[in-house]
């Protein structure tokens, strides 16, 4: 039986291996769709109710989308967890370590990673992100009290961890403080709009939904008074400076996606493509001179849009089997 949209989602479980004390090779396995994200929509599901702080435990594999208190104990040797946090857009994470009781002489560490890695493959990518790979990673058993909250610069960030004493344990202190200019944002959800606003600062900044879906293009503003133009699959806006790309691809790392179309000139109205791929990103590449804007509606693709765009050779490129 062909497979459902949602099964062609990327299949990740994070398996993690250290060298010389450093987070080196980072590897996959398989996890339906009814395991990691259905433990977002559980999380999405659950209310704090008065002023209490939400708190339980943490699991070996978890996706976390509120603020609270997760505590880990260890019933035997877990060599291989990873926690994915997840905050509205307009937020980033901090996590803030407590009551941390693991064994750092004895191999055990607790890592927070500053984005996602999934499939081996990192958000932001090292190209949209302002700090080199391993500075990404902060190390408890390397900083211990030194360094006690850890801040992410977008909405999604990762805690890798291994313990190898039954017993063993650890707290975490999430919150999701205002990001007032956000940059590289993983949606949670398949349905949505977003404006993305770059306030004249030279970076690149993507919105990433994990999903195959239909974007609409509402407003585009890039600083000065071109008309619209859009070039499917050709380079004909890099030279531009300050332009807008959707990409498509089944994995996470915008680099090595495929270049759907370019938006280089200013618009108004709305312009709209249907990507079938897994991750779909809105991606604007600033050059810090002007005021960049974006606005835009995304929608999830039903099965008959999937088989309709699998006919047509022009934009199957990321449909399989």
């Amino acid at each position: 039986m062909e497979a459902t949209f949602r099964e062609q989602l990327f299949f990740i479980v994070l398996c993690l291996s250290v060298l010389n004390g450093d987070t080196r090779y980072i590897q996959e396995n398989e996890i339906t769709p009814e395991g990691l994200f259905s433990l977002l929509n559980s999380e999405l599901k659950r209310e704090i109710q008065d002023e209490l702080i939400y708190s339980r435990p943490l699991r070996c594999l978890d996706m976390v989308a509120l603020e609270g208190q997760f505590t880990f104990t260890a019933d035997r040797p877990q060599l291989s967890c990873a926690a994915f946090f997840i905050a509205e857009p307009n937020r980033v994470i901090t996590v803030e370590y407590d009551d941390v009781d693991i064994d750092c002489g004895g191999g055990d560490f607790i890592k927070v990673f500053d984005g996602w890695v999934m499939k081996g493959e990192k958000f932001p990518s090292s190209q949209d992100h302002t700090l080199p790979l391993m500075e990404r990673y902060v190390d408890y058993c390397d900083s211990g009290t030194a360094r006690r909250t850890v801040r992410s610069s977008q909405n999604v960030a990762m805690v890798f961890f291994r313990v190898h004493t039954a017993g063993s344990s650890f707290t975490l202190t999430v919150r999701k403080p205002v990001n007032p200019f956000p940059c590289n944002i993983i949606s949670q959800t398949p349905e949505g709009s977003f404006t993305m606003v770059i306030p004249q600062q030279h970076r690149n900044c993507s919105f990433s939904i994990i999903y195959p879906v239909e974007i609409k293009i509402a407003e585009l503003s890039l600083g000065h008074l071109n008309d619209f133009h859009i070039k499917k699959s050709l380079p004909g806006c890099v030279g531009a400076g300050d332009f807008v790309e959707l990409l498509g691809g089944n994995g996470m790392d915008t680099s090595k996606m495929l270049p759907v179309a370019d938006l280089c000139y200013n618009f108004n109205g709305p312009a709209q493509m249907k990507i079938s791929c897994d991750n779909t990103v809105v991606r604007m590449v600033s050059s810090g001179k002007f005021v960049n804007r974006v606005a835009f509606e995304y929608r999830l693709l039903d099965r008959q849009e999937l088989q309709r765009i699998k006919g047509n050779s022009l934009e199957d490129f990321c449909l399989t089997g």
